[in-house]
Protein backbone atom coordinates (compact mmCIF):
# COMPACT_ATOMS: atom_id res chain seq x y z
CA UNK A 1 0.00 0.00 0.00
CA UNK A 2 1.53 3.30 -1.22
CA UNK A 3 0.62 6.52 0.85
CA UNK A 4 1.93 9.94 0.56
CA UNK A 5 3.93 11.98 3.83
CA UNK A 6 4.46 15.14 1.51
CA UNK A 7 4.96 16.83 -1.57
CA UNK A 8 6.88 13.65 -3.70
CA UNK A 9 7.45 11.44 -0.55
CA UNK A 10 5.98 8.57 -0.74
CA UNK A 11 5.70 5.13 1.44
CA UNK A 12 5.15 1.68 1.91
CA UNK A 13 2.40 0.14 4.79
CA UNK A 14 4.38 -3.20 5.91
CA UNK A 15 1.63 -5.73 7.46
CA UNK A 16 1.94 -6.26 10.96
CA UNK A 17 4.59 -9.17 11.90
CA UNK A 18 5.58 -9.44 8.56
CA UNK A 19 8.16 -12.17 9.62
CA UNK A 20 10.50 -10.97 6.45
CA UNK A 21 11.30 -7.44 7.45
CA UNK A 22 12.46 -8.48 10.92
CA UNK A 23 14.73 -10.97 8.83
CA UNK A 24 15.85 -8.35 6.73
CA UNK A 25 16.72 -6.08 9.86
CA UNK A 26 18.71 -8.90 11.74
CA UNK A 27 20.77 -10.18 8.63
CA UNK A 28 21.30 -5.91 8.67
CA UNK A 29 22.66 -6.22 11.74
CA UNK A 30 25.87 -9.21 10.98
CA UNK A 31 29.20 -8.05 10.21
CA UNK A 32 28.63 -10.25 6.99
CA UNK A 33 26.45 -8.04 5.62
CA UNK A 34 28.25 -5.09 5.94
CA UNK A 35 31.04 -6.83 4.44
CA UNK A 36 29.04 -8.17 1.56
CA UNK A 37 27.14 -5.59 0.80
CA UNK A 38 28.59 -2.88 1.94
CA UNK A 39 25.65 -1.98 4.11
CA UNK A 40 25.23 -0.68 7.48
CA UNK A 41 22.07 -0.37 9.80
CA UNK A 42 21.39 2.60 12.17
CA UNK A 43 18.99 3.27 14.93
CA UNK A 44 17.56 6.19 16.28
CA UNK A 45 16.36 9.56 15.01
CA UNK A 46 19.44 11.65 16.40
CA UNK A 47 22.36 9.41 14.24
CA UNK A 48 20.23 8.89 11.56
CA UNK A 49 19.68 12.63 11.09
CA UNK A 50 23.67 13.13 11.60
CA UNK A 51 23.87 10.45 9.15
CA UNK A 52 21.40 12.03 6.06
CA UNK A 53 23.01 15.57 6.68
CA UNK A 54 26.54 14.19 6.68
CA UNK A 55 25.83 12.88 2.84
CA UNK A 56 25.16 9.36 4.15
CA UNK A 57 22.93 7.39 1.42
CA UNK A 58 19.88 6.28 2.96
CA UNK A 59 18.35 2.78 1.25
CA UNK A 60 15.55 1.89 3.49
CA UNK A 61 14.06 2.80 6.54
CA UNK A 62 11.45 1.82 8.70
CA UNK A 63 9.40 3.85 10.78
CA UNK A 64 6.38 4.07 13.18
CA UNK A 65 5.07 7.34 13.25
CA UNK A 66 5.33 9.72 9.86
CA UNK A 67 5.49 12.71 12.18
CA UNK A 68 9.13 11.42 12.80
CA UNK A 69 9.80 11.71 8.58
CA UNK A 70 9.49 15.25 9.02
CA UNK A 71 12.15 15.56 11.40
CA UNK A 72 14.63 14.33 9.40
CA UNK A 73 16.18 16.09 6.02
CA UNK A 74 12.99 15.60 3.58
CA UNK A 75 14.99 15.46 0.38
CA UNK A 76 17.38 12.94 1.28
CA UNK A 77 14.11 10.83 2.34
CA UNK A 78 12.68 10.60 -1.31
CA UNK A 79 15.99 8.84 -2.64
CA UNK A 80 14.80 5.91 -0.02
CA UNK A 81 12.58 3.39 0.62
CA UNK A 82 10.21 4.34 3.25
CA UNK A 83 8.20 1.51 5.10
CA UNK A 84 6.06 2.30 7.98
CA UNK A 85 5.60 -0.24 10.40
CA UNK A 86 4.01 -1.06 14.09
CA UNK A 87 6.15 0.09 16.93
CA UNK A 88 6.05 -3.80 18.42
CA UNK A 89 7.85 -4.71 15.54
CA UNK A 90 10.32 -1.72 16.08
CA UNK A 91 10.49 -2.84 19.64
CA UNK A 92 11.26 -7.30 18.82
CA UNK A 93 13.69 -5.98 15.94
CA UNK A 94 15.72 -3.33 18.28
CA UNK A 95 18.57 -4.78 20.98
CA UNK A 96 18.18 -1.39 22.70
CA UNK A 97 16.07 -1.70 26.51
CA UNK A 98 14.01 2.01 25.42
CA UNK A 99 14.02 1.17 21.13
CA UNK A 100 13.18 4.22 18.90
CA UNK A 101 10.96 4.30 16.88
CA UNK A 102 13.32 4.62 13.56
CA UNK A 103 15.74 2.06 11.62
CA UNK A 104 17.66 2.76 8.67
CA UNK A 105 19.92 0.73 6.48
CA UNK A 106 22.52 3.13 4.78
CA UNK A 107 25.09 2.01 2.12
CA UNK A 108 28.44 2.23 4.07
CA UNK A 109 29.68 5.59 4.50
CA UNK A 110 33.03 6.93 2.56
CA UNK A 111 34.95 9.30 4.26
CA UNK A 112 36.20 10.56 1.63
CA UNK A 113 32.74 11.69 0.58
CA UNK A 114 31.11 12.59 3.80
CA UNK A 115 30.40 16.17 4.81
CA UNK A 116 31.62 16.83 7.95
CA UNK A 117 29.72 19.51 10.19
CA UNK A 118 31.35 22.92 9.87
CA UNK A 119 31.62 23.58 13.79
CA UNK A 120 33.64 20.22 13.63
CA UNK A 121 36.03 21.11 10.74
CA UNK A 122 36.73 24.57 12.07
CA UNK A 123 37.70 23.04 15.58
CA UNK A 124 39.65 20.46 13.91
CA UNK A 125 43.31 20.41 15.42
CA UNK A 126 46.58 18.25 13.76
CA UNK A 127 46.19 15.40 16.27
CA UNK A 128 45.13 12.38 14.95
CA UNK A 129 44.42 8.78 16.72
CA UNK A 130 45.77 5.59 16.19
CA UNK A 131 43.63 2.56 18.07
CA UNK A 132 45.67 -0.73 18.81
CA UNK A 133 43.87 -3.42 18.84
CA UNK A 134 40.72 -2.24 20.42
CA UNK A 135 38.03 -4.98 20.79
CA UNK A 136 35.65 -3.86 23.11
CA UNK A 137 32.55 -2.21 21.28
CA UNK A 138 31.71 0.30 23.96
CA UNK A 139 35.13 1.08 24.64
CA UNK A 140 35.88 1.86 20.64
CA UNK A 141 32.58 3.96 20.56
CA UNK A 142 33.29 5.98 23.71
CA UNK A 143 36.88 6.52 21.89
CA UNK A 144 35.69 7.74 18.87
CA UNK A 145 33.21 10.01 20.97
CA UNK A 146 36.34 11.37 22.91
CA UNK A 147 38.22 12.05 19.25
CA UNK A 148 35.46 14.01 18.22
CA UNK A 149 35.37 15.82 21.43
CA UNK A 150 38.64 16.74 21.47
CA UNK A 151 39.48 17.32 17.58
CA UNK A 152 41.09 14.79 16.22
CA UNK A 153 41.55 15.27 12.61
CA UNK A 154 41.15 11.62 12.04
CA UNK A 155 40.93 8.55 13.41
CA UNK A 156 42.77 5.21 11.90
CA UNK A 157 42.13 1.64 13.08
CA UNK A 158 44.39 -1.07 12.70
CA UNK A 159 43.57 -4.58 12.00
CA UNK A 160 42.34 -6.48 15.33
CA UNK A 161 40.38 -3.87 16.24
CA UNK A 162 36.15 -4.35 16.54
CA UNK A 163 34.57 -3.07 13.17
CA UNK A 164 33.56 0.61 14.21
CA UNK A 165 30.22 0.22 12.12
CA UNK A 166 29.17 -2.49 14.25
CA UNK A 167 25.34 -1.52 16.38
CA UNK A 168 27.26 -1.36 19.58
CA UNK A 169 30.20 1.01 18.77
CA UNK A 170 27.37 3.36 16.57
CA UNK A 171 25.80 3.87 20.06
CA UNK A 172 28.59 4.36 22.22
CA UNK A 173 29.76 6.72 19.77
CA UNK A 174 26.71 9.42 20.14
CA UNK A 175 26.85 10.58 16.21
CA UNK A 176 30.84 10.49 16.58
CA UNK A 177 30.79 8.50 13.04
CA UNK A 178 29.67 11.79 11.16
CA UNK A 179 31.82 13.99 12.98
CA UNK A 180 35.14 12.91 11.32
CA UNK A 181 37.06 10.55 9.42
CA UNK A 182 37.04 6.68 10.59
CA UNK A 183 40.13 4.45 8.51
CA UNK A 184 39.38 1.27 9.70
CA UNK A 185 41.04 -2.37 8.75
CA UNK A 186 44.48 -0.70 8.31
CA UNK A 187 47.99 -2.50 8.43
CA UNK A 188 50.89 -0.91 10.11
CA UNK A 189 53.10 -0.81 6.64
CA UNK A 190 50.21 1.24 5.07
CA UNK A 191 49.18 3.19 8.25
CA UNK A 192 52.02 6.33 7.54
CA UNK A 193 50.19 6.89 4.10
CA UNK A 194 47.35 8.65 5.94
CA UNK A 195 49.86 10.91 8.00
CA UNK A 196 50.63 14.75 7.11
CA UNK A 197 54.18 15.48 6.94
CA UNK A 198 56.12 15.86 9.62
CA UNK A 199 54.11 14.43 12.08
CA UNK A 200 55.73 12.14 15.59
CA UNK A 201 53.79 9.53 16.56
CA UNK A 202 53.20 9.26 20.54
CA UNK A 203 52.40 6.06 22.69
CA UNK A 204 49.93 5.93 25.39
CA UNK A 205 51.36 4.57 28.18
CA UNK A 206 50.76 3.81 32.43
CA UNK A 207 54.94 3.01 32.50
CA UNK A 208 56.43 4.67 35.44
CA UNK A 209 59.29 7.02 33.88
CA UNK A 210 61.68 5.26 35.83
CA UNK A 211 60.56 1.71 34.91
CA UNK A 212 62.86 -0.28 33.00
CA UNK A 213 61.38 -1.71 29.42
CA UNK A 214 59.46 -4.66 29.16
CA UNK A 215 59.80 -7.80 27.51
CA UNK A 216 57.33 -8.46 24.16
CA UNK A 217 57.11 -12.30 22.34
CA UNK A 218 58.38 -11.86 19.19
CA UNK A 219 55.05 -12.39 16.86
CA UNK A 220 54.21 -12.40 13.22
CA UNK A 221 52.55 -8.82 12.35
CA UNK A 222 48.66 -9.48 13.76
CA UNK A 223 49.28 -12.19 16.07
CA UNK A 224 48.49 -12.31 19.82
CA UNK A 225 51.84 -12.22 22.28
CA UNK A 226 52.52 -15.42 23.80
CA UNK A 227 53.10 -14.30 27.02
CA UNK A 228 52.92 -10.03 26.76
CA UNK A 229 53.44 -9.62 30.58
CA UNK A 230 56.77 -11.29 30.27
CA UNK A 231 59.94 -9.24 31.45
CA UNK A 232 62.74 -8.20 29.30
CA UNK A 233 65.87 -6.00 29.32
CA UNK A 234 66.77 -2.83 27.56
CA UNK A 235 68.62 -3.35 24.23
CA UNK A 236 69.97 -1.29 21.68
CA UNK A 237 68.01 -0.19 18.53
CA UNK A 238 70.86 -2.12 16.70
CA UNK A 239 70.07 -5.49 18.33
CA UNK A 240 66.89 -6.57 16.66
CA UNK A 241 66.46 -9.91 19.06
CA UNK A 242 67.14 -10.64 22.47
CA UNK A 243 67.88 -14.07 24.66
CA UNK A 244 66.27 -14.36 27.74
CA UNK A 245 67.33 -16.49 30.83
CA UNK A 246 65.86 -19.47 29.64
CA UNK A 247 67.53 -18.73 26.19
CA UNK A 248 63.57 -17.99 24.83
CA UNK A 249 64.16 -15.30 21.84
CA UNK A 250 61.95 -12.09 22.13
CA UNK A 251 62.18 -8.77 20.12
CA UNK A 252 63.67 -6.20 21.69
CA UNK A 253 61.61 -2.94 22.46
CA UNK A 254 62.61 0.10 20.74
CA UNK A 255 63.60 2.95 22.98
CA UNK A 256 61.67 5.49 23.28
CA UNK A 257 61.57 9.07 25.78
CA UNK A 258 59.48 9.48 28.14
CA UNK A 259 57.58 11.76 29.55
CA UNK A 260 54.11 12.60 31.87
CA UNK A 261 51.37 13.10 29.41
CA UNK A 262 50.60 16.98 30.92
CA UNK A 263 54.22 17.59 29.62
CA UNK A 264 54.80 19.82 26.04
CA UNK A 265 54.41 16.96 23.63
CA UNK A 266 52.40 18.72 20.74
CA UNK A 267 55.18 21.06 18.60
CA UNK A 268 54.55 18.99 15.66
CA UNK A 269 51.41 17.18 14.21
CA UNK A 270 51.00 14.51 16.47
CA UNK A 271 49.27 10.87 16.53
CA UNK A 272 48.37 9.14 19.57
CA UNK A 273 48.36 5.50 19.38
CA UNK A 274 46.00 4.06 22.56
CA UNK A 275 46.91 -0.14 23.10
CA UNK A 276 43.74 -2.97 23.02
CA UNK A 277 42.45 -3.48 26.96
CA UNK A 278 44.09 -7.20 27.00
CA UNK A 279 47.74 -7.07 25.68
CA UNK A 280 48.38 -3.57 25.74
CA UNK A 281 50.43 -1.63 22.76
CA UNK A 282 51.78 -4.20 20.50
CA UNK A 283 55.10 -3.90 18.93
CA UNK A 284 54.11 -2.54 16.06
CA UNK A 285 53.18 0.69 17.79
CA UNK A 286 56.51 1.11 19.46
CA UNK A 287 58.71 0.73 16.37
CA UNK A 288 56.31 3.15 14.53
CA UNK A 289 56.57 5.59 17.21
CA UNK A 290 60.42 5.03 17.30
CA UNK A 291 60.62 5.50 13.59
CA UNK A 292 58.95 9.26 13.81
CA UNK A 293 60.95 10.28 16.81
CA UNK A 294 57.98 9.31 19.48
CA UNK A 295 57.46 9.25 23.06
CA UNK A 296 55.91 7.63 25.68
CA UNK A 297 53.17 9.67 27.08
CA UNK A 298 52.66 7.84 31.03
CA UNK A 299 49.74 8.47 32.79
CA UNK A 300 50.75 8.14 36.12
CA UNK A 301 48.40 6.52 38.92
CA UNK A 302 48.81 5.44 42.23
CA UNK A 303 50.75 2.11 42.67
CA UNK A 304 49.19 -0.44 43.10
CA UNK A 305 46.26 0.45 41.06
CA UNK A 306 45.63 -1.40 37.46
CA UNK A 307 46.26 0.41 33.94
CA UNK A 308 43.14 2.50 33.04
CA UNK A 309 40.45 1.57 30.66
CA UNK A 310 41.60 2.29 27.23
CA UNK A 311 38.92 4.64 26.50
CA UNK A 312 39.50 6.51 30.15
CA UNK A 313 43.39 7.16 28.69
CA UNK A 314 42.53 8.16 25.08
CA UNK A 315 40.20 10.93 26.54
CA UNK A 316 42.83 11.87 29.03
CA UNK A 317 45.27 12.18 26.65
CA UNK A 318 43.21 13.77 23.76
CA UNK A 319 42.20 16.29 25.64
CA UNK A 320 45.53 17.33 27.16
CA UNK A 321 47.03 17.51 23.54
CA UNK A 322 43.77 19.83 22.95
CA UNK A 323 44.45 22.20 25.61
CA UNK A 324 48.39 21.98 24.80
CA UNK A 325 47.40 23.04 21.27
CA UNK A 326 44.87 25.82 22.28
CA UNK A 327 47.34 26.83 24.98
CA UNK A 328 49.84 27.81 22.52
CA UNK A 329 47.54 29.25 19.97
CA UNK A 330 46.69 31.50 22.60
CA UNK A 331 50.05 32.47 23.69
CA UNK A 332 51.09 32.66 19.81
CA UNK A 333 47.85 35.49 19.28
CA UNK A 334 48.97 37.20 22.55
CA UNK A 335 52.61 38.21 20.46
CA UNK A 336 51.26 38.94 17.80
CA UNK A 337 49.13 41.68 19.39
CA UNK A 338 52.41 43.21 21.06
CA UNK A 339 53.14 46.48 19.55
CA UNK A 340 56.59 46.24 17.64
CA UNK A 341 59.33 48.47 19.53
Amino acid sequence: ERNSAGPGLWYEKAAPGDRRLGKVVTIAKSKDFRDRHGKVLLEGQRLIKDALEAGAALQTLFFSTVGHLKELPEEKLKRANLVKVKFEDIKTWSDLIAPQELIGIFSKPDHAKMSYPAAQLTSSLPLLLICDNIRDPGNLGTILRSAAGAGCEKVLLTKGCVDPWEPKVLRAGMGAHFRLPILSNLDWESLPNNFPAGIQVCVADNKDPGARAERVALQRAGSEPSNPKAAVRSQPKAAPKCEDEEGEVSACLPELPTQFYYEDWTQTPVAVVIGGETHGLSLDALHLAASTGGKRLVIPVVPGVDSLNSAMAAAIVLFEGKRQWLQRHKQENKRLKLPVV
